[in-house]
């Protein structure tokens, strides 16, 4: 009996001076990934987003280190980047039919010009906008992630430093040093004593709503500048001969268009950068 004991335990022995196998290290790193998700909280938020599909990474940015940091500060800068894109497309999405059923009524330009009319796509009516009128809409949008790359303030976390993601920051030390302007959040105070649960919610909510909206506005675009692409489009699609990824199509010729195109992608890069290089600074 001692014998047969001893045979049985000869496995687990021999196991301990052996190299791990492949597999064995590939099942080491699904482990690592999940415990990097699950302590973030991506496990628990995909599964509430999304019950069917789950937690889904099969590039496994959670385990990266972007601009060399962590991984918790790539997952905020993704989270970040997600709610960042989703609530712009929900915003593109609800324009795109305001612009295509609705025409403003008020001058558009000082000049007493009106603005484009609603027989024009929503691309097309891009284009008809004054050059300079499309520069200052873009420089605002510049100006606000500059805004949100640096937090508003000192006392302000970079969204890779703690921040939660998606969470713009308040202007009141703009306010206390410039003029008045209302938060982009909530500029009234009516959510003040929503719960903790109810934000986590709703969140919850904004970034399915993001995602969906992601699609519907891209389904918008492909409609129009690919005929019959989006066969439940067709009745409402208007073909559009320019290029929706170059905003100055119209303007200039392609080269010139690409170059501009290109200027401004590095200098919201550099804006990304620079962030990066401030969440570095409050990690020092």
């Amino acid at each position: 009996m001692k014998l047969f004991s001893f045979l049985l335990t000869l496995p687990a022995c021999t196991l301990a001076f052996t190299p791990i196998s492949q597999n064995a290290q590939k099942l080491g790193n699904v482990a690592l990934m999940s415990t990097v998700a699950e302590d973030n909280g991506l496990v628990d938020l995909a599964k509430k987003a999304n019950p069917v599909f789950g937690y889904f990474d099969p590039l496994k940015l959670a385990e990266q280190e972007f601009w060399g940091q962590s991984p918790e500060a790539t997952i905020g800068f993704l989270r970040q980047a997600e709610i960042k894109h989703g609530r712009v497309a929900m915003a593109a999405f609800v324009g795109y039919w305001v612009q295509s059923n609705w025409h403003f009524p008020w001058a558009q330009t000082l000049a007493g010009d009106s603005f484009p009319s609603i027989e024009l796509s929503p691309e097309q009516q891009w284009d008809a906008c004054p050059l300079m009128a499309r520069v200052q809409i873009l420089t605002v949008i510049g100006l606000l992630e500059v805004w949100d790359e640096f937090g508003g303030s000192k006392d302000t976390p970079h969204y890779m430093k703690g921040r939660q993601p998606g969470k713009y920051p308040t202007f009141q030390e703009f306010r206390d040093n410039v003029h008045f302007v209302f938060d982009l959040y909530d500029p009234f105070n009516f959510n003040k004593k929503m719960s903790e649960a109810k934000k986590a919610e709703r969140l919850v909510m904004e970034i399915n709503n993001g995602r969906l909206a992601m699609l519907g506005i891209f389904g918008f675009l492909v409609a129009d500048t690919i005929p019959g692409a989006v066969p439940l489009l067709n009745t409402i699609a208007k073909p559009y001969d320019g290029n929706v990824m170059i905003p100055f199509g119209a303007d200039t010729d392609l080269e010139k268009s690409s170059i501009i195109g290109t200027l401004s992608f590095l200098a919201f890069l550099g804006i990304a950068n620079a962030g990066a290089t401030n969440a570095r600074k409050e990690d020092a």
